[in-house]
This record gives structure tokens, C-alpha cells and sequence, in this order.
């Protein structure tokens, strides 16, 4: 609960755990997708020797600086949460009106559980966060963070080898996009199926959706010329 993580100094900078399943998967669908549009995109106009390569460097290009910017993009969005929740635990020791204090812990409450909980429960919690003894002055960095920029990098740029490997393996182009798309398809698949049974949907429906949804980005960059 997000209350409840404001509880004491050290949860102050603290994060959610690096990387769950959610991150895992929309990471690597996200190079998927991207590694996938570049493929299709350069092979409509890529022909002649050497051809496959141009395609699969082109895509580890692209995969490159998108796992860059999206890595760096996670570092910018989890400090300024956590400097959110910095600025919240110090109006609550600044606020003396309680009732203000109430106020403002329910407005940085998610939406849905809101009316989940009275104000009796969150003036406990203004009243832990007021008490805290010594807040930090700047939200910080820790160790987890960078852990996760790292792996959003290595996520985005692996999933780009399923996609663009084969058009190094096999010097028949059309071969090579054939099994580049049943490649990511599958990897759709196996993605969805881990959303799924991470969300309770039910691990193959959600499969057979992810695998549909590339199904049809394919036939979408087939149709615009890949």
C-alpha cells in the first residue's frame, strides 16, 4: 500500500521491487515490436549481398538507443516518485493542522483504494510520518535502481536477436522473415501467457491475445511494405 510505505526513513527512498513481471514482459514486448518495425521496414528497401546484416545491425541500432533512452527514462520516472513521496512525508511534519495533513495522504492516495480506508487510518499514518525523526533532503538513488536500468537495457537490446537473428543465419530473406516472425510470435506467446497467469486472466487466453496482437502487427507492416 502506498500509505504504509512511508512509514519509516529507509522506505522514504525505497522502490518496488526491481522489475516485476508487468516490467519484464512490457520491456521485452516493447523491443519486440520495435526490433520487429525496423525489420520489416528495412527489408522493403535492403536487397543484395549483405543484406541480412544491414537489417539485423540497423535493428540492434535501433534497440540500442531505444533500451538507452528507455533506461534512463525508468531512473528519471522512479526518482521523481520517489521525491513524491519525500515532499508528502515532509508536509505531513510541516502541516499543523491534522485535518490538512488527512487531506493531503488521501489525495496521493490511488483512486481505488481511497474508499477503502477512513480517516481515523490515515491520521495514524500522518501521525507515524509526522514522527519520523530525520527525513533525507533530496530524494537519492540506490543500488536496486540502477540494477533495474541495467535490465530494462539488456531486455530491450536481447529481444532484438530473436527478431533480427535470422536474417544473419539464413541469406534467403524471405526465410529469414519467416522464422523472425514465428520467433516473435512465439515470444508474443510465452509474454502473454506470464502476463496472464501474473494478472489471473489465465495464462493461455492471454497468450493466444499477445500472440493475435503480433499476428496482426505483422500483417500490418506486411501490408506497408515489409
Amino acid at each position: 500500500m502506498y500509505a504504509t510505505g512511508l512509514m519509516d526513513q529507509e522506505n522514504i527512498n525505497a522502490r518496488e521491487p526491481v522489475l516485476d513481471t508487468v516490467d519484464r514482459v512490457s520491456e521485452l514486448c516493447f523491443g519486440l515490436f520495435m526490433a520487429l518495425t525496423f525489420v520489416g521496414a528495412v527489408s522493403a528497401v535492403t536487397a543484395g549481398e549483405g543484406a541480412g546484416r544491414k537489417m539485423f545491425y540497423t535493428a540492434l541500432g535501433c534497440n540500442l538507443a531505444w533500451g538507452l533512452a528507455d533506461a534512463v527514462m525508468f531512473l528519471v520516472r522512479t526518482l521523481t516518485n520517489r521525491g513524491r513521496r519525500l515532499t508528502l512525508a515532509l508536509t505531513m511534519r510541516h502541516e499543523l493542522d491534522a485535518a490538512a495533513g488527512v487531506r493531503a495522504l488521501r489525495e496521493a492516495l490511488p483512486r481505488w483504494i481511497t474508499p477503502l480506508i477512513t480517516d481515523t487510518e490515515l491520521e495514524l499514518i500522518r501521525a507515524r510520518l509526522s514522527a519520523i525523526p530525520d527525513l533525507p533532503r533530496r530524494p537519492r538513488f540506490l543500488r536496486a535502481d540502477i540494477i533495474g536500468a541495467v535490465a530494462i537495457f539488456l531486455i530491450v537490446v536481447s529481444s532484438t536477436f530473436p527478431v533480427a537473428l535470422p536474417f544473419v543465419v539464413f541469406s534467403d530473406v524471405p526465410t529469414a522473415l519467416i522464422v523472425s516472425r514465428v520467433l516473435t510470435i512465439a515470444i508474443l506467446f510465452g509474454s502473454g501467457v506470464a502476463l496472464g497467469r501474473h494478472s489471473g486472466f489465465g495464462g493461455w487466453k492471454a497468450g493466444f491475445a499477445m500472440a493475435a496482437l503480433g499476428v496482426m502487427l505483422t500483417m500490418a507492416i506486411i501490408a506497408l511494405g515489409g
